[in-house]
This record gives C-alpha cells, sequence and structure tokens, in this order.
C-alpha cells in the first residue's frame, strides 16, 4: 500500500504546476505579441505603392508600383548619397585650400632659399676682398699667416682652396659646406687680426705723435684749397700755398691738436691773424691759422685732439676758416700725407 504525501507537500507541488503554467503563459503571449508586432510591420511596408509620372504634353503616363519597405530604404540610400557628396565636396575643397596654401608657402620658401643663395655669393666676393686686404696687410707688417686646416679639407689660411673647390655638391649641402669652409678660414684669420691689434697698441705712442688726424670734426667740414701750387684768392696770381684750408661756412667751430706736443707760440700775425704753432716730437710743428679765438698758452702741453682754438677769419682771409701746416724741420710737406682727408674741394 502506497504512502500519503502530507498535506503541505501537495500545496507546494500544485503552486509548482501554476508557477509553471503561468510563466509558459507569459512566455507565450510575449512571443504571439512580438510576432504580431512583426507581422504587422511586414505588412505596413509590404503596402504596395503606385507612382505615377504625368507629363502635361500628351506623352503617355509612366506610372510604377513599389512598397513602402523599398520607398524608405531609396529615401535613405538618396539622403545618405546627397550627404556623402555634401561631405566630399567640403572635404576637397578643404583639402584644395590646404594644397593652395602649401604651394604659396614652397614658393615663398624658394624665393628666400635664392634670395639666400644670393647674400651667400654675396657673402664669399666680401670674404675674397677681405682676404686680399688681410694678406696685404699681414704682408706689409711682415706677419705672416699661419696654416689652418679645417674639418672638410686642408688648406692654406687664404681662401684659395675655398674657391677652388671642386662642384662635388649641390643645392643647400652645397651652400652648407661653403659656409663651414668659411667659417673655418674666418677662426684662422683671428690670430693675424689679434696680432695686428698687438702691433697698433704697441705703437700707439708713435700714432699720437705724429699729425695723424683731422684738426676739425664736423659734418659741414671741407676742403676750401689743398696743398700746393694754386691761385691766391685776393691777388689772382699762382703762387704755392704751403697748407690746406680747412671750411664749415662758419665761425666758431673747435680746432684740435693734430698731435702730442708743446704750445711755442700763441700769436697775432698780419698775414695768418690768431694762430697757434705747436712743436712735436721727430722735429714735426704744425701751424694753424686765421683763428677766432685761443684756447691755449705758450708753453702749454697739449695732447691729440685737445681743443686749442675756433675757426676764424682774422689775418689776410676771404672768409671763416682753417689754414692747417705741417712742418718737418724747415720743409713744409703737404698734411694730407698724414691724415685721410676725403672731402669735396
Amino acid at each position: 500500500m502506497g504512502k500519503i504525501l502530507p498535506k503541505t507537500q501537495k500545496t507546494v507541488k500544485k503552486f509548482e504546476k501554476r508557477f509553471a503554467s503561468n510563466v509558459t503563459k507569459s512566455f507565450s503571449s510575449f512571443f504571439k505579441s512580438v510576432g504580431g508586432l512583426f507581422v504587422k510591420l511586414f505588412r505596413i511596408f509590404d503596402r504596395k505603392l503606385t507612382i505615377m509620372i504625368v507629363p502635361h504634353s500628351q506623352n503617355k503616363v509612366i506610372n510604377f508600383q513599389t512598397n513602402v519597405f523599398a520607398l524608405i530604404l531609396g529615401v535613405f540610400i538618396t539622403v545618405g548619397v546627397i550627404s556623402s557628396f555634401f561631405y566630399f565636396n567640403r572635404r576637397s575643397i578643404t583639402a584644395n585650400a590646404e594644397i593652395s596654401s602649401l604651394m604659396e608657402q614652397n614658393r615663398q620658401t624658394t624665393a628666400s632659399l635664392d634670395k639666400l643663395r644670393d647674400e651667400n655669393a654675396n657673402l664669399f666676393q666680401a670674404a675674397k676682398r677681405f682676404q686680399s686686404s688681410l694678406s696685404q696687410s699681414l704682408s706689409l707688417l711682415g706677419i705672416q699667416q699661419t696654416e689652418n686646416k679645417s674639418s672638410l679639407a686642408s688648406s692654406n689660411s687664404d681662401l684659395s682652396a675655398l674657391f677652388g673647390t671642386k662642384e662635388i655638391a649641390t643645392g643647400s649641402s652645397r651652400e652648407i659646406a661653403d659656409i663651414k669652409e668659411l667659417t673655418s678660414y674666418l677662426e684662422g684669420a683671428v690670430e693675424p687680426i689679434e696680432q695686428i691689434g698687438k702691433l697698433l697698441k704697441i705703437q700707439q705712442n708713435l700714432f699720437s705723435e705724429i699729425p695723424s688726424i683731422c684738426p676739425i670734426k664736423s659734418p659741414n667740414l671741407h676742403v676750401s684749397m689743398a696743398f700746393g701750387p694754386n691761385i691766391h684768392p685776393l691777388r689772382k696770381q699762382w703762387y704755392i700755398h704751403k697748407g690746406i684750408d680747412f671750411s664749415t661756412w662758419r665761425s666758431g667751430d673747435p680746432v684740435m691738436a693734430t698731435a702730442d706736443g708743446q704750445v711755442v707760440t700763441v700769436a697775432v700775425d698780419y698775414s695768418f691773424g690768431n694762430m697757434v704753432v705747436i712743436k712735436h716730437n721727430h722735429g714735426i710743428y704744425t701751424r694753424y691759422a686765421h683763428l677766432n679765438s685761443f684756447r691755449v698758452k705758450k708753453g702749454q702741453l697739449v695732447e691729440q685732439g685737445d681743443i686749442i682754438g675756433t675757426v676764424g677769419n682774422t689775418g689776410i682771409s676771404t672768409g671763416p676758416h682753417l689754414h692747417y701746416e705741417v712742418r718737418i724741420g724747415s720743409d713744409v710737406v703737404d698734411p694730407a700725407k698724414y691724415i685721410n682727408i676725403k672731402l669735396a674741394n
């Protein structure tokens, strides 16, 4: 005889059966609803549509059939194609603008490179002139040029090897190689230039003891009468002018001592007017005539560049000017031999 289940177990079994039945019905109902929705959508998208094109003329009416799905798909495809067209067209315009900008930058870079090459050529021409002048100066001063070897080629300190280099490089590489060679040469030129500086420093006293500067500094300065044969401004006859006449078209400009020395004369002369004579070393004398005023006294020691008076119009003179003489012993010499005068007559 079988065992009888308790009442509690029967209740649990009934609840499980009821729960399983409800879950099954729920899933069945859900899938039916989803299936019904898909069926309705399919029926909607599968609806037939007839599109007619009626011309204004008597031509035949054009019509064709489609469904909603095909129509929507066609609209999406058309919108996508049009959107893609505008997108890529905009990208194309932007790319063309960038290409134009790059082409303009390339043109400007090319122009700058051409200008740089021209300037590089001018630099080398200037370097040639510098090399020639430096060699001449060193030769006159008795300074021997030292040999200079660059990292690119071994050569003397002049530019002969630099300007004779074989054309083995092109473009920017050539310019870079040339500039490196020029840099190497300039580095080698530093030592002889320093030697020139040392020599000038040693000879500094000598330069201050000879009349080596112009007695007047003025932007209006010019030579109104040079040294040597000239026509006298008053007598209108040829005579030997024993100095140089400097003029600034006005009185009062300062007159400087052209070398270190001692003032030996401060006087008023009928012909020279107010004049100063300075005695320098090596038997050299300088005279400054037609002064407007004096700034020194007899016996005073002066240095090169000291103010000794001002430009005037005293004595036999046709206008404000300075008559400047240089004498070695009793001989009168051309002052232009001692100073570099490049002034309009």
